[in-house]
């Protein structure tokens, strides 16, 4: 039974470490997420900033080149955001994707695991079998012995006859 033991430890350890890497996978990509959604929020953060300048300027009165150059830069600042605003969908696609992943590793896992756990019970009972069959073969052993103790002695037992 122990050499079939080998492949199933060989499996549970690999999908362990497969769990782990996995794990650790998730954890940079919900970095990742996180780091992009701040990225965002820096981003719209100063879009807000710069069009309170642009609304306070635009009331004390702004040259058409002043106009111009706070529209540009605001549209810029709109495809930015855009574009960080797809890269979070991004990140939390991946992040999704990432926790399938580590679910099915984990779910793998815990499959080797509930094997190795069946074939250790399995194991036990095999070995508690095999000592009740031995502890029955000595007791019918010994109960064989003490029956021919009995006839040698013309019917007494042994424990009769030094007793006596």
């Amino acid at each position: 039974m122990a050499t079939n033991r080998l492949p199933l430890d060989t499996l549970l350890e690999l999908a362990q470490a497969r769990t782990d890497e996995a794990a650790k996978r998730l954890g940079q990509l919900i970095a990742a997420q996180s780091e992009d959604s701040r990225k965002l929020e820096l981003l719209q953060q100063y879009r807000a900033d710069y069009q309170a300048r642009f609304v306070a300027h635009a009331r004390n009165g702004m040259r058409p080149e002043e106009w111009a150059n706070y529209q540009s830069f605001l549209a810029k600042l709109d495809a930015a955001i855009d574009q960080q605003a797809r890269m979070c969908q991004i990140a939390q696609s991946r992040t999704q994707d990432g926790q399938k992943n580590w679910l099915e590793q984990r779910n793998r896992h815990k499959a080797f695991d509930t094997l190795a756990q069946r074939q250790e019970s399995e194991e036990a009972r095999h070995a508690a079998r095999q000592d009740q069959k031995a502890a029955d073969e000595h007791s019918a052993k010994r109960f064989k012995n003490g029956l021919e103790d009995t006839i040698d002695t013309g019917g007494t037992s042994l424990a009769d006859r030094y007793n006596n």
